[in-house]
């Protein structure tokens, strides 16, 4: 072990026992080089963030001419800042009419955070309602709602008046009444090991909420930004949401998340209280201007028919291997189910010395995660599937 991965390891804050622990000097495309000149074929993307890839010229462009001009000026929403309203221009020219209020946040978490207090401030209620393989975040509000238990028992107690119901189960969504501020879902789950609910479960989840009065918040952060083939998962169902959030690919490699909702609804911030949401680096003009520029290269860069067609291919390669026992795919977003976590295990760190970074999920600890940019080329699809296979053959 080198001494950087010691200092790691003895200074840094840990997130588990297993670090991949490479010592990164830099990243184009999609590749991640180490610091012996090592190349990683990056095919999780930092966990569906770098969608457009690493350091897309347009993203570093804009950061560098807002450089020029000025950091952090004031907390969020009392300067007028150009960054922050090219940004919102760019997602509102993407995004359906009734959604036409953006609050810049600085992570998915946050915006999670502050949909769940919407709800509840647009509504006057306070029950919220999530469904069973959520995850939605890390942070308390965030961890109420999501249903992993074995990663919530230790921090207890969370929020009170949560109701979890089965996903995907239309015959549970009578226990969404009047009480209920808001309805949480991940319009495709990933972390439960990539989940597409069915079109008619989410039209009868959309009529429920309007028939209630609820606030229906859909969680694009991971399933968002062309991930799932098209700009937004809920396109693909005929459903637009009351609330919105996004983070993860949004920031083309720039931490950010985004709270969207109509405008009239995010006005309800502003009063009794006033604040009632407040962050000081939320919608930062080096993150925004960051932003803005991710939004423009998937709206006008990534030739999704052919994504598709790559993904498919793809997919139906690595499935064909008679270690797989089951796989699930939406768009660029894949889970591959093996017999057991330790031949997932095996994958991944195989996959790591040939120079291929796969990933597995939290709560789906049997299936090993592909989250790759979305313009990766033919070879570089071509590639991921050779080691890939080579890899499942030693198993």
């Amino acid at each position: 072990m080198t001494n950087e991965s010691q200092f790691f390891l003895d200074h840094l804050g840990q997130t588990s026992p297993f670090p991949f622990l490479i010592e990164v000097e830099r990243a184009e495309g999609a590749y991640i080089y180490d610091k012996n000149g090592k190349a990683y074929l990056d095919m999780i993307a930092g966990v569906a963030v770098n969608n457009i890839g690493h350091r897309h010229p347009k993203v570093v462009a804009a950061l560098a001419a807002q450089l020029e001009k000025h950091l952090h000026v004031m907390v969020y929403g009392e300067f007028v800042q150009d960054a922050q309203q090219a940004f919102v221009k760019e997602l509102l020219a993407v995004l359906p009419a009734s959604l036409d209020g953006v609050y810049a946040v600085n992570s998915g978490t946050e915006a999670i955070e502050a949909a769940l207090k919407l709800a509840k401030r647009v509504t006057g209620r306070t029950e919220l309602v999530a469904f069973k393989g959520s995850y939605h975040g890390s942070t308390h509000g965030a961890m109420s709602v999501s249903a992993n238990e074995i990663k919530k028992i230790a921090f207890r107690p969370l929020l009170p008046d949560v109701r979890f119901l089965a996903h995907n189960d239309t015959a549970q969504l009578s226990q969404i009444t009047t009480r209920t501020a808001g309805v949480i879902i991940e319009t495709v789950q990933g972390d439960a090991g990539v989940r597409r609910p069915s079109a008619a479960f989410l039209q009868a989840l959309r009529a429920r909420c309007t028939e209630v009065g609820a606030l229906l918040i859909f969680d694009e952060i991971q399933c968002g930004m062309g991930r799932t083939g098209t700009m937004f998962a809920f396109e693909q169902f005929g459903v637009v949401p009351d609330v919105l959030t996004l983070g993860k690919a949004l920031g083309g490699g720039m931490p950010i998340g985004a709270l969207v909702a109509a405008q009239q609804h995010l006005n309800q911030f502003t009063h009794a209280p006033m604040l009632g949401h407040i962050t000081t680096f939320g919608g930062h003009p080096m993150v925004c201007a960051a932003a803005a520029a991710t939004v423009q290269v998937l709206r006008t860069e990534i030739n999704w028919a052919q994504l598709e067609q790559r993904a498919a291919a793809f997919a139906a390669q690595i499935a064909a291997h008679p270690a797989v026992q089951a796989h699930r795919r939406v768009g660029a977003m894949f889970a591959f189910d093996l017999k057991s976590a330790d031949q997932v295990e095996k994958v991944v760190n195989t996959c790591l010395e040939q120079g291929l970074i796969t990933f597995w999920f939290l709560s789906h600890p049997y299936s090993f995660r592909l989250s790759p940019p979305l313009n990766l080329t033919q070879d570089e699809w071509d590639l991921a599937v050779k080691v890939i296979i080579s890899a499942l053959d030693r198993l």
